[in-house]
Parts: C-alpha cells; structure tokens; sequence
C-alpha cells in the first residue's frame, strides 16, 4: 500500500471502502502510472475478496485512470476474462450521465487484461475539459456474469479533476499550490452535495458534486478538494436524506446550505425556499489581506473601562449626521464620530450584534457567526464590510478605544441559518414542553462548541476584536436536555482558552426572545464579567421611591452579592438602559399600567409635557441615573442616544428605537448632558483610587451616614437618603501626597424623596474644607464643577428627588 503523511491518512471507520493516499510522484510496474503527473492512488476491497487499485493522474493535459485488480477467486478456468462496467456522474450518484451524444449510452463495458503479474488491468483516458466528475464502476466476470462491487456492496467510486481533500479545517480552505479544500459537517445526513456557482445571480449551479461517502467523508465530515483554477464565484451545500431516519433531521434535497464556517458570504437574488438560492452563498476566495503592523491594542484593564453601546446602522444612517450615503450607516460612518466618544470620555465601544441576521426579527436573530453583516460596508459589499470593519478597529484601537462585540450563540433566525444541516446536532431538538427551543441552539454539543470556539477565535486573530458580551448567556448553561448545567463545558471552555487571556468576556443573560433579562447564578472561573441586571433595577426602584436603601449600597460598592467569590466589582458592567425597553428619557416619562416591569417613573405626568416642575424633575432624575451609573464601582454602560434624549414613544420595542439625531447634540438637553457624561468620565479616571477598583472597598475605607450622620435606616422602606464618604487608603491625615486633588476623602449623599433633605457633613481634617463637585439640583451650568467655592454652610440643604458629590481638598481661605 502506497502510504503518505499521517495527518492525510483518511477514513478510519470499518465501513470506509478506500483510503487516498497522499498526491505524489511515484514509480510503478506499468509504463502509464510511470508518466502520470500528481497522482492519487485509491485501494479499495472487494465483496469477495481481492483487491482493486485505482491510479489517477495527468499526462499531456488530459486525466489518465489505471485501474488494477488482484487475488481475486474467480475459479480455476483458465480462460476467465473481467469487464470493467463503468459511468461518470456528478450530482447524482444514482444517474449517470450520457457519455456518447449520439446513442446516449451511459455506461460502458471495457475488458480488463490480465499482465505478467496475473493482475487484470486496464486504462482509461478522459479531456481535462469533462472534469470534475466521478468515475464508477463495478467488475463483472464474462464466465458468469456475477457483478463484482466493494466490501460495501457499492460501486468502485473515485473522483477526476477533483481530489477527496481533508476534514480540517472546516470550511473553504486554500492550500499552498491555490488548492480549494471544502470540510463540512453534517453526521446525520445521508448524502451531500457540493454546489458551485459560476454566477451568483443565476438560480442554479454550475457544477454540483454528489460527495461519495467513502472517498469523501471523515467521521461526521465530507469533504473536498478542487484545484484552483476554476472559475467558480460561490459555493453552497445541499444535504439528502436522514442516515437513521431521526424525527428531529428534516433534510431538503432541494435546499441549498450556507456553509456555516465561511469567512466571505454573498448575498443571492433569491430568498432562500426550497430548489432556489440561500439568502446568503460562501464565496470562493481568500480572505482581503489586511495590514495589521501598526495596531497596538489598548488593553485596558476591566475597572477602567467606562462602555458605549453602539448599533453601527443607526448611528450613522440620519441624514443629520452629514456624512457621505456610502459611509451614512456602516462601520466607515462610525469611524467619522470618533470624536463624539472622545467628547463623552468612552474608551470602549461595544457593537450591538454584527452578524448577517434574520431582517424581519432584527440583528439577535443571526444567520451566521464568521462575518460581518454586508450592509454595514460601502454598498454592501462582503469583501468590503471586512476590510471597513478591520479599519474601524485599528483606527479606534489608535485613540485608545477597545472594541468588544454583541455575540450570539444561543439561538439562530428561524430559517437560513443551521436548519436543515443537520438539526439534531445544531439545534435542541429535545427540549421538554414548556421550554423555548425554537432555534434555539445546542451550546454544548460538541460540534455547536465548535463552532463558538472557531468563531471568537476568527474575531480575535483575524479582526483584533477586544471583548465579547454573550447575549442570553443564561442558555449557554444547558444542556441537550434543556436542564442547566453546573460546570457547562461551552462556558469552561471559553473561561481557560489561552487566545482569549486578554479578551473580555461578558455573561448578558437578558433574552431577546422573551424580551426579558434571566437572573442566573453564572459559573464564571474568575474570567466571566456579567451585565449587571440587578444594578439596573436596584437603581431604579431606589429612584423612584421605592427600594431599599441596603440595595442601593449593594450596588454602589460594586454588587458584591455576585461578585464576591473570586472575581471582584470590575466584573460587574453597570447599565442604566439597553437598546430593547425604554430609553433614559422616556424613564423619566411614561410608567403606565403596561410598563410595570420597567420600573419607570413619569415624575407626575404621563408623556409629553410642557409643565416646568415635570420637566426639571425629569431632567433632575437624568442626571441622578448617569451620576449613579458613573460613581458606583463597576464599568459604566452608557447607551446610544441617551446622552441626547432620544425616545421611543414610550415603546419598549426594539424596532422603535430611531437612528441617532445628531441635531439633538446641540439642544439644550445634548449639550448639558454630554457635557456631565464627560465630567463623570474625567472624574472617574482623576479619582479612580476610589472609583475605579479592582477589588472591593475595605471596611475602612467606607463610612455610611444619614442624613444626621446617624447611620442609615437600612431596612426602612420609608427612607429615601443615603449618604457615604468614601475615604482615601492612607493614615493619618486627609492627604497623602502633594496633590490634594488626587487625594482628598469624597462625600456623596443620594435622596429620592420628594422633599428636602438638610444634611450634615462629616468633619474634614484641619486645613481642609468640603467643595461641592456636583448638586444634580442646581441648575446648568452649575450642577458640576471642578472649581466650585468650598461648601462652608452646614447643614448642607439638599434638594428633592437629587444627588451631591463633595471632595475634600485643602482649604486656601
């Protein structure tokens, strides 16, 4: 047997009829295999014992076959003679196609010699311009007729001008020679087709390949190789009949497959029904080269992050944004508002879900998980969404800004994504009634593993992305079955890959499918972050009068009930609002019967209003829910337009979320809140010795005060005021180096309550003196400051429904 590498040794399986060897140049007994160029040598057994050798190579542009039988018992008659029955195909392997144009013969019967080995032999010959294709056939002996197939019982079965290929890595690969390799999954499925288009508008195939299961399948893999001077544009997959027959697969012969690993995916001019186009096909080229050798990620450290959610269409899509049409809407517009996070202070942007997705249920339901969406490059183009994208990247990278994505793994569109691959596989198909398993994917499945893997890998190698936040993370933890998972091997996995040492991971168990955000007790390895719900409604039950004050303090020192164990508050990712529910300033304005679970608070009048009081509480109740975001450990997650007041109407629907009016910058609201964002920004770095930790504050590190300076009535339901002073790690005195500035205690005080608070301040060292940083009462320009007069007055009387930051620096009166 000819034996090449053992990494190309294939078909390990008891029913493989054949093993390929290696492509190489070899000698042999025969003259013809002799002269043959890059040959591929197939041995196969037959049903009653013996052997068939199959060489296949080129000579003088055309594909020469040697087909070589040996110890085969066909009794003692020396006269017995061997017929070599044969047909080509290509799509399907039970039809034949004509081989002569006149008579339509489909198969031919051509005698094999027997040599001076007491071999029988024989040659075939075909042009270079007929291939691909198979060529099958069986022996049938003249002296009785009986038809000789392999140990199978199938056709003898190997391919011309292609090559059986490899089953890593999955999906299209190129080789060294321009070689295309194709490697697909699919365990279940009986048979599968390689599509390839000449013409991506065209509704059919050019050439269709019906991969035989024994030359071309590995284990659950089929595979290919073709080499790379054809000119074929994409490539798609069609999957036939179920292998055992199982109820969960439900396999479309007609159906065409995007291969789920492809980098570059095309969009086809017809939606994907039965017998047409997929919405998407893989194309048939190498990724864009791309030149990576100035970029420096910044690698950040967790607390000292401060995160600006980010949908790339509607940032830019506004004509407001008087950005070019090609740009308006694509990852190139939003590199042209660079400047807009560097007003707010962002130095990370997290892009909401990128992948190609369901158009009608929006960009949570993915189609695929290795590309960009084409509608965010110029013109919609594939290649050039990949080449924008990785600009963006780098150049954000340049002004000290990380990029982390939106990914979901949880579930797929309803159609044009995994289904029909092989769905028991793909999917949790055996999820108990009662339980959404709609597309809903089988995370930890080892093939669904897989591909997680292999895709976040992609993102980080190949786009230098920073960070990932898993988007209905709570699913992760299931297992086939639908129950969860102590130790789920997807989540352990992600938690100790090394690639990801540096990357940010991000557990967001809010479920877009239910709409609804799942509290779950996360396995996080002390590598998994987690979108911080219970910040989100701790905070605002506390501002509208209704929580407790022992849950607000929870939550200002960095949630401690999650995040004890191991890991610390830079884990938890503060959010106020999200791009589904209501947006900031309609928290301040509708909270009708409809919007209970929102926990809103209209501030005394539903809706719109022209009335001065609702309108300076609500604005009073904005300001408060940034200044909390921003002074609570923990990384601050703002959200696109809430810095310049956009609504929905009340709507807490994704869809009625508007593109991003860069008008509204300039209004009085735009201006004073990005303005205070900014400030919030800056203070948070000038004073990140107490508000951007690593690791919990220490006991005396933190005073807890009423408004007396009593301590606070933690589990009255009726108190609304809550005041701490943060102090510096130091002895002694109040500073503990030259920079007062740096180093002073901070005093910040909290009331919901609908009236005034009169408050006392706690003692400062000698030569010091309390100044008032921020009053969310006062009006702008006032309500923040660096420089404000120290605060000499005591009691401190602090407004309704307000917040108050004092610092204590060195007193120069």
């Amino acid at each position: 047997m000819d034996v090449g590498k053992d990494s190309r040794l294939l078909f390990a399986r008891s029913r493989v009829a054949a093993q390929p060897t290696e492509q190489m140049m070899f000698t042999s007994s025969n003259p013809l295999v002799d002269q043959l160029k890059e040959v591929s040598t197939y041995r196969f057994r037959t049903e009653i014992g013996g052997h068939v050798k199959i060489s296949v190579g080129k000579i003088n542009g055309k594909y020469a076959v040697y087909v070589e039988v040996s110890s085969l018992e066909l009794g003692a008659s020396d006269n017995i003679s061997l017929m070599l029955i044969w047909g080509i195909y290509t799509s399907d392997s039970s039809c034949f196609m004509p081989l002569d144009s006149s008579s339509h013969a489909r198969t031919i019967e051509t005698p094999l010699l027997q040599n001076s080995f007491a071999r029988f032999a024989t040659e075939l010959e075909f042009e270079a311009k007929q291939t691909p294709f198979y060529l099958s056939f069986f022996l049938k002996p003249t002296s009785s007729g009986v038809e000789i197939r392999n140990h199978n019982r199938s056709n003898f079965c190997v391919p011309i001008g292609f090559d059986s290929g490899y089953p890593t890595p999955l999906g299209l690969s190129f080789s060294t020679d321009g070689s295309m390799n194709f490697a697909f999954f699919s365990r279940n499925a009986a048979g599968c087709v390689l599509c390839l288009y000449d013409d991506s508008t065209s509704g059919k195939p050019a050439l269709e390949l019906d991969l035989d299961p024994y030359l071309n399948r590995s284990g659950d893999i089929w595979h290919a190789s073709l080499e790379g001077a054809w000119t074929f544009l994409s490539y798609g997959y069609r999957c036939k009949g179920a292998a055992l027959q199982s109820d969960a697969d439900k396999f479309d012969a007609g159906r065409v497959l995007l291969d789920p690993y492809s980098k570059i995916i095309i969009n086809s001019v017809t939606d994907n029904v039965p017998g047409l186009l997929p919405k998407y096909l893989g194309r048939l080229c190498k990724e864009p080269v791309f030149d990576w050798s100035d970029d420096v990620p910044p690698n950040l450290a967790m607390e000292k992050l401060v995160v600006y959610r980010v949908n790339v269409m509607r940032f830019t899509k506004d004509n407001s944004s008087q950005i070019s049409s090609d740009a308006a809407g694509t990852f190139a517009g939003l590199i042209e508002k660079l400047s807009h996070f560097k007003n707010l202070g962002v130095n990370a942007v997290l892009l909401e879900s990128i992948f190609p997705f369901d158009e009608q249920k929006g960009p949570y339901f993915p189609c695929h998980f290795f590309s960009p969406s084409n509608v965010y490059g110029p013109s919609n183009g594939s290649v050039a969404a990949i080449s924008s994208m990785k600009e963006m990247v780098k150049k954000l990278h340049a002004n000290g800004i990380e990029v982390l994505m939106e990914v979901v793994f949880t579930h797929t569109a309803g159609a044009g994504a995994l289904q029909g691959i092989d769905d028991s596989s793909y999917y949790c198909t055996s999820i108990p009634t009662g339980l959404d398993s709609q597309n809903a994917l089988n995370c930890n499945h080892p093939i669904v593993q897989r591909v997680i893997l292999d895709s976040l890998q992609h993102w980080v190698t190949e786009f230098h992305i920073d960070g990932f936040c898993f988007i209905n993370a709570s699913s992760l933890l299931r297992s086939f079955g639908g129950e969860y998972l102590s130790r789920p091997p997807i989540v352990e996995a992600i938690a100790f890959h090394p690639l990801f040492s540096k990357t940010k991971i991000i557990a967001d168990c809010w479920d877009p499918k239910e709409l609804e955000a799942k509290e779950t007790a996360f396995p996080h390895w002390k590598k998994w972050a987690e979108m911080n719900t219970k910040f989100c409604y701790d905070l605002r039950n506390f501002l509208r009068g209704e929580g407790l004050l022992s849950d607000l303090a929870t939550r200002l020192c960095g949630s401690g009930d999650i995040f004890s164990s191991g890991r610390g508050p830079a884990f938890s990712f503060n959010f106020i609002t999200r791009n589904f529910g209501l947006p900031l300033v309609d928290l301040v304005s509708f909270s009708g019967d409809e919007l209970a679970s929102e926990l809103s608070w209209n501030c005394g009048e539903e809706g719109p209003t022209n009335k001065t009081t609702i309108l300076e509480r609500r604005l009073k109740q904005i300001r408060n829910y940034l200044f909390v975001l921003f002074v609570s450990l923990g990384v601050p997650v703002l959200n696109m337009g809430d810095e310049c007041g956009q609504s929905s109407g009340g709507s807490t629907s994704y869809g009625s979320r508007k593109p991003f009016d860069w008008n509204a910058l300039s209004t009085g609201f735009g201006i004073q809140t990005t303005q205070f964002i900014s400030f919030l920004s800056s203070l948070r770095m000038r004073r990140s010795d107490l508000l951007q930790k690593r690791n919990f504050l220490k006991e005396e590190n933190i005073d807890w005060h009423g408004s007396d300076q009593n301590p606070p009535r933690w589990e009255d339901p009726s108190c609304k005021f809550l005041a701490m002073t943060l102090k510096v790690d130091k002895p002694g005195s109040g500073l503990s180096s030259e920079s007062s500035h740096v180093e002073g205690d901070m005093f910040i005080a909290f009331n919901a309550a609908g009236c005034s608070e009169s408050v006392t301040l706690p003692e400062v060292p000698e030569g010091m003196a309390w100044h008032r940083l921020v009053d969310t009462a006062l009006p702008f320009p006032g309500f923040f400051s660096n420089d404000s007069e120290p605060v000499i007055r005591q009691p401190y009387e602090m407004k309704s429904h307000s917040c108050m930051l004092l610092e204590a620096n060195i007193h120069d009166g």
